[in-house]
């Protein structure tokens, strides 16, 4: 089945904000991006992100790169309903992760993106990997994240079809990108889910003809949280007739879990600078 996913948005996606999109279609959700030392430290801020208040299927999403450190969280991981695994970080643009050869500096870093991997399998646990397509253009020439995909064992990849230079408003590359990544992929029959710009079932629909298993959905369901079933009802996958909940009904609902959750009062107002 082709799945609709909600990203993982540092400083949004709470929650609340995970539940409500679950509630509206999204298939499936992640925890804001997490830093394993910071768990590992006891940090509050960084732990107030891996808190999951009901069981929306959600999967962790990990920054690592100290392999004793995954280790020491893995094996000490509380499993809790509704958890579905681990996303490994190798996709975030920012310099200073790059520099350390984290996010997007990880694609070509081949033998500890599999140590990272086998870590997490070695406790039985789910493991993805989201990932842009290098740090630059010249890593991106060399196709380095065709290497990862088809040399490490994670159970599926999000690929973000842009690298690690590229900012979030410049458009993504064009679906041949994912062609390629689908191709690397059925070699160890795993998956691939596209990441990048999808607010439209006509871009959906391209990209499917590429064989992608799936999207991952984040600026557009900020702007309206019930975007993944207006998706679905427009390629098929609902029941035409579902009814779409105005944008003050998805107000109200998102209100009445930050009240539940009692969530920082941050991610409200963050998120109401988006919503229509």
């Amino acid at each position: 089945m082709f799945k609709l996913m909600f990203a993982p948005i540092e400083d949004y996606s709470d929650s609340a904000l995970r539940t409500l999109c679950y509630n509206h279609g999204a298939d499936l959700t992640f925890t804001e991006m997490t830093r394993v030392e910071g768990i590992i430290r006891n940090n509050k801020p960084t732990l107030q992100k891996l808190v999951c208040m009901d069981s929306t299927p959600v999967e962790i999403q990990l920054l690592a790169s100290n392999e004793m450190q995954l280790e020491k969280y893995v094996s000490n991981f509380n499993y809790f309903e509704g958890f579905k695994g681990f996303n490994l970080n190798m996709c975030c643009p920012s310099k200073d992760i790059i520099k350390a050869g984290r996010g997007a500096g990880m694609v070509k870093r081949l033998t500890k993106a599999q140590n990272l991997v086998k870590i997490i399998k070695k406790f039985n646990y789910p493991v993805s990997i989201k990932l842009r397509l290098g740090a630059n253009i010249l890593e991106q020439n060399y196709k380095v994240y065709l290497r990862l995909i088809e040399e490490t064992d994670a159970d599926y990849f999000i690929v973000h079809a842009k690298h690690g230079l590229q900012s979030s408003d410049e458009l993504s590359q064009d679906n041949e990108v994912y062609v390629e990544c689908v191709e690397s992929a059925k070699k160890n029959g795993k998956k691939v889910i596209a990441n990048g710009g999808f607010d439209s079932s006509l871009k959906i629909k391209n990209v499917q003809k590429t064989k992608v298993a799936g999207v991952m959905i984040a600026r557009s369901a900020l702007n309206n949280p019930g975007i993944f079933n207006i998706l679905k009802n427009d390629l098929g996958i609902n029941d035409p007739n579902k009814k779409i909940p105005l944008s003050k009904e998805l107000r109200k609902e998102y209100l009445d879990l930050t009240k539940k959750f009692d969530s920082p009062p941050k991610y409200k107002q963050n998120l109401f600078k988006w919503m229509r």
